[in-house]
């Protein structure tokens, strides 16, 4: 029997690189940071090779004091162009095939507004959204500063430690026990949300923590939506509902989908979609300004935007039809 998957995207290897995790770095010791500062370094010498990493990193040195070593500090980074870097790393990262074949261009969307602050975002191939955290006077240093984000965790994203292997998975799954009333046991029952966890694992041997987090989100909105809750009372087991949405990225079509349900939640307790979307509005600015990764904040956002445009410009919006997303397409898999 299925049940929701809430700690799927908890564990603390599986977030992204925030301001928090600088400071960790400054009490653990200058030679880790060192450490990190020479991987980041040979990252750099090997997908940007006509790049200087010590021009890049040039004012290390002088902040080294402060024991912070990335966007924490405006001078990072203030000897390059970002957003041009940026665009440069993700170009070489598809000519090599390395990751995302299919997506290979870096969006930006900046929010209206008739004056400062102003809010930009950037998404990544594979659907991974930064944004800036600094407030912004002007639209130009937004888009910088949100560059400057998603660059670096960029980078990070390339270091060994940020790709799933054995160790990593035994990490994890510590970590989530921990955090949950389950035991290591139930890393091996595939009906407990820990085996199902440890199942999702091992299906991304390999992979980077970017190109995981969109099978993450899927799973975030799949439970935030009660599209798992809905699969309660089917047969199908965690394997394959995990098996089966694996195929898909989170795309138009997905997102119809959960817009569909959200009219139907909509129509059974009218103004439930303005205080989703007023929640997830507060949710996606303090991700922002936390330096979070904000594709679920975001996508919550769209969706249920989506939802409420379609009630008021089609008021008898028709149910889903069943098709290859439907629970009744699922059910037939199993």
């Amino acid at each position: 029997m299925i049940r929701e998957l809430p700690q799927l995207a908890c564990s603390p290897g599986l977030q992204e690189f925030r301001h928090e995790d600088t400071v960790q770095q400054a009490h653990t010791g200058r030679p880790k940071m060192d450490r990190t500062l020479e991987s980041l370094r040979h990252i750099i010498a090997q997908v940007l090779p006509h790049r200087d990493p010590a021009l890049v990193f040039k004012d290390y040195s002088a902040e080294r004091k402060n024991d912070v070593i990335l966007p924490l500090k405006s001078t990072v980074f203030s000897r390059v162009n970002v957003v041009s870097m940026l665009q440069e790393f993700w170009e070489s990262k598809q000519q090599q095939r390395a990751a995302f074949p299919s997506e290979g261009v870096v969006v930006y969307e900046s929010l209206p507004s008739p004056g400062p602050p102003f809010v930009s975002y950037v998404t990544l191939p594979g659907g991974s959204c930064f944004g800036n955290f600094q407030c912004c006077l002007s639209r130009a240093e937004a888009r910088r500063d949100a560059a400057k984000v998603a660059l670096i965790n960029s980078l990070f994203n390339e270091l060994p430690s940020r790709r799933i292997t054995k160790e990593f998975i035994m990490e994890s799954v510590q970590e989530a026990v921990a955090s949950t009333s389950g035991t290591l046991d139930d890393a091996d029952d595939p009906s407990t949300s820990i085996g199902a966890y440890h199942y999702m694992l091992e299906s991304n041997m390999g992979k980077t923590m970017l190109e995981f987090q969109e099978l993450m989100t899927i799973f975030q909105l799949l439970h935030w939506n009660g599209s798992l809750k809905a699969l309660r009372e089917t047969k199908c087991s965690r394997q394959e509902v995990i098996s089966y949405y694996s195929q898909y990225s989170l795309d138009e079509k997905m997102r119809s989908h959960m817009a569909l349900d959200w009219i139907m939640k909509e129509k059974e307790s009218p103004g439930i979609l303005s205080q989703e979307l007023r929640m997830a509005l507060r949710e996606l600015e303090e991700a922002r300004k936390a330096g979070q990764e904000l594709r679920f904040y975001k996508e919550k956002k769209e969706i249920l935007s989506l939802a409420l445009t379609q009630i008021y410009s089609d008021p008898d919006t028709s149910s889903p039809s069943d098709d290859q997303l439907s629970l009744t397409a699922l059910c037939g898999y199993h």
